[in-house]
């Protein structure tokens, strides 16, 4: 089968979109990915048998809707004509969109009309999540806006996967038949994030945040919160891995509260190298704001922690509440620094409950690896394009 993958993001450090596409490569299938690069990559490179295309450079730094709005309809022109150009010579079977943004499919418009069976997956929901990230409210004309164009999308689809159960509830409600749509979590790749033997670890107290450093992350709630602790904590490191609108507020807050030499930030490493950075932590903090996006997103940081047996401290938001417990993880109240500090707190002196999180964590985590589930993807894959195979011999 030959497969494009189409994504707006980096291909390297992206859990949900690298899984599908190596794993039909593994299995036999030609894959082509046209995502994003950083500044001096190269604009092509094979990654794991993956053929990956950069087709425009992206800085995480769009200062308002029209910044972004500009970049990704730029992003969908570039992908429009390279998709094009590539499924014309040689056809595509099936296209995997993966959103945000949800309008992305129409790329695929030509390759569909001719034949390609055409995938949206849905990571973010964009109306949520667009009102979020920009202010934008949540009863304007531009959420209407945006909620026809999600339907419009939809349908345009053959098939549509959504990234947890409460979005399924929500866009069904909204926008696709039950009947077309798919829920696949964003389950850990167990080559990448599996825990090393005999790794512990050591001396200065550390801890991470891997991921995007968006306003709805609440990562200016964790700072504020080893701001209270500092003295109580002693020397301790929190590394912040990723990029985002807010990274510079980030920074000037952590300059502020006199905690440039704790915490320090990385930019974006691809997964392999991020994986060994957490797995070397002490604790994971996942702080996110129980806003009308936060409060519903599903955070792959979560279960790829858990499969490195590396503890997880959570805000305690519906979506996280609605999959986990207070067996595999530890909760904090969502946006209150007091309460994220106080648990800090309690994790670093007890090192017997740290280690009893990683162990329950470890068992909880062990049915949703990607090895057992990508069956299902490989399964859904493979009857949209033979259900082309069987119309064409009617």
């Amino acid at each position: 089968m030959r497969v494009c993958v189409l994504a707006y993001t980096y291909y390297e450090g992206d859990n949900r979109v690298r899984r599908y596409a190596e794993a039909l490569v593994k299995r036999g299938d030609t894959v082509d990915v046209l995502a994003c690069g950083q500044p001096g990559q190269p604009s092509r490179v094979k990654i794991a048998g993956v053929n990956v295309h950069r087709v425009q450079t992206r800085r995480i730094d769009e200062k308002g809707h029209l910044d972004y709005l500009f970049k990704i309809v730029f992003f969908l022109i570039n992908s429009f004509l390279l998709l094009t150009w590539r499924h014309l010579r040689k056809p595509y079977q099936l296209i995997h969109v993966h959103s945000v943004p949800d309008f992305e499919v129409f790329a695929a418009m030509i390759a569909k009309w001719t034949g390609a069976k055409v995938i949206l997956d849905i990571h973010d929901i964009v109306p949520e999540f667009y009102a979020v990230k920009f202010n934008a409210g949540k009863i304007t004309y531009l959420a209407r806006m945006l909620m026809v164009v999600e339907k419009v999308c939809c349908t345009f689809s053959d098939h549509v996967i959504i990234s947890n159960h409460i979005w399924e509830t929500k866009l069904v409600a909204r926008s696709v038949e039950k009947g077309k749509c798919t829920v696949m979590l964003n389950y850990p790749d167990p080559n990448i994030f599996i825990r090393p033997p005999g790794v512990q670890p050591e001396g200065v107290f550390s801890m991470i945040y891997p991921g995007s450093l968006s306003r709805h992350q609440g990562l200016d709630i964790a700072i504020h919160a080893l701001a209270l602790v500092r003295e109580d904590l002693g020397v301790f490191a929190f590394d912040i891995y990723g990029r985002g609108g807010e990274l510079q507020a980030l920074k000037d807050l952590t300059l502020s509260l006199g905690l440039h030499d704790r915490v320090f930030f990385h930019g974006i490493l691809p997964l392999e190298e991020v994986a060994k950075k957490m797995a070397a932590a002490h604790l994971g903090i996942i702080p996110k704001r129980a806003d009308d996006f936060g409060n519903e997103a599903f955070s792959t940081k979560i279960f790829e922690f858990m499969a490195l047996g590396v503890p997880a401290l959570v805000s305690s938001t519906k979506i996280d509440r609605f999959y986990f417990d207070d067996s595999v993880v530890m909760f904090f109240e969502s946006e209150n620094a007091r309460d994220l500090a106080d648990k800090i707190l309690y994790l670093y002196k007890r090192k017997d409950h740290r280690d009893a999180l990683s162990s329950a964590a470890l068992k909880f985590i062990a049915p949703y690896s990607w090895e057992q589930k990508k069956s299902e993807y490989f399964t859904l894959a493979d009857r949209l394009v033979n259900s082309k195979k069987e119309i064409l011999h009617v």
